[in-house]
């Protein structure tokens, strides 16, 4: 019984994939990728180093209450107007701290996607990948 010829796999020699594994990869770009990955990588780290020392303010009540919160969604400060306090209204304090919160969070988000995004080139990456 004669045997069947084997088929040439894209990236030359017999498959493709990473190194290490059967075929390698295409003219040597495992090590080029593998470097631009670890690049890539160490840039992420340090820019979600550096997000720690960034601040975000979110208000409500037209900043009669701010929250203070850094690039990593800790919160640093409150501040309340005085005038804000009102013991027969604790309800509304409730809601504009609420308010000021989300406002904070919505921003730090925005400010780690924008930092993170430069480096990954927008590459929708999973959370946690780095």
């Amino acid at each position: 019984m004669a045997k069947k010829p084997q088929r040439s796999r894209p990236g030359g020699g017999g498959g493709g994939g990473f190194p290490g594994m059967p075929g390698g990869v295409p003219g040597g770009m495992g090590g080029n990728l593998m470097a631009q990955v670890r690049k890539m990588q160490e840039e992420m780290e340090k820019a979600q180093a550096a997000l720690g020392d960034e601040m975000i303010t979110g208000t409500a009540g037209g900043g009669m209450v701010e929250v203070d919160m850094d690039g990593h969604q800790n919160i640093k400060a409150v501040r309340l107007k005085p005038e804000v306090v009102d013991p027969e209204d604790v309800e509304m304090l409730q809601d504009l701290l609420l308010a000021a919160l989300t406002d904070a969070s919505t921003k730090s988000k925005a400010l780690a996607e924008e930092r993170m995004g430069g480096i990954t080139g927008g590459l929708d990456l999973p959370p946690g990948l780095f």
